[in-house]
């Protein structure tokens, strides 16, 4: 069995590179890309769906849903980073809000962002040793940053960056020690994607 670790599609915000809140919705090529990604894990067997609340998380992982028929359970700390006072301002405005010393005005360190995500991690592996069929977590890109540097066995020679692509899907076993098989995989976004953005318009 298998974990599938998925990041959400994309968004006005990402594709204008702004710093997004809870409630950033996808745009037409996020739809599109949430549509391949569905297409993709249900041939899969998916048993459970863990999602984050945000809406572009939302709305990814309804459409794996909407695929595989696996019922979803929303998990607050799949949050992405808080960055607090700094949402809705461009990333050219503050080019190192990234920073690894750098904590946001009202909003997480990498130090809180990452104990929040230890708990998110191990709400993921309890639910794959419960499960009979494979898991999906569909979350946010640091998240799955978060959970590739600390919780998952990538293989050696491998660098795990921040850089984690919209709908991207990472496998891990679900068992311990979490080896990954696949990492920050978007093979199921082609030019399929931008048909499907051309029809909708």
């Amino acid at each position: 069995m298998a974990i599938f670790i998925v990041r959400h599609g994309e968004t006005e915000g990402n594709a204008s590179r702004m710093i997004q809140g809870p409630e950033t919705p996808l745009n037409a090529r996020g739809m599109a890309q949430a549509a391949a990604v569905a297409e993709r894990l249900a041939r899969e067997g998916v048993e459970r769906i863990l999602v984050s609340d945000y809406a572009r998380a939302r709305m990814t992982a309804d459409a794996v849903q909407r695929a595989t028929g696996a019922p979803l359970e929303v998990d607050l700390r799949l949050r992405e980073r808080d960055f607090g006072d700094w949402r809705g301002v461009s990333h050219d405005e503050i080019p190192w809000f990234m920073d690894d010393d750098v904590v946001p005005p009202n909003g997480e360190s990498w130090e809180a962002f990452h104990a929040r995500a230890v708990g998110a991690w191990e709400c993921v592996a309890r639910n794959a040793g419960e499960a009979d069929g494979n898991v999906v977590a569909v979350t946010h890109g640091l998240v799955c940053y978060s959970f590739a540097l600390h919780h998952l066995a990538v293989p050696a020679g491998i660098e795990v960056d921040r850089g984690f692509h919209n709908t991207s899907v990472t496998v891990a076993d679900s068992r311990a020690p979490w080896a990954v098989t696949t990492l920050n995989c978007t093979a199921h976004l082609d030019r399929a994607i931008e048909a499907r953005i051309a029809q909708a318009s």
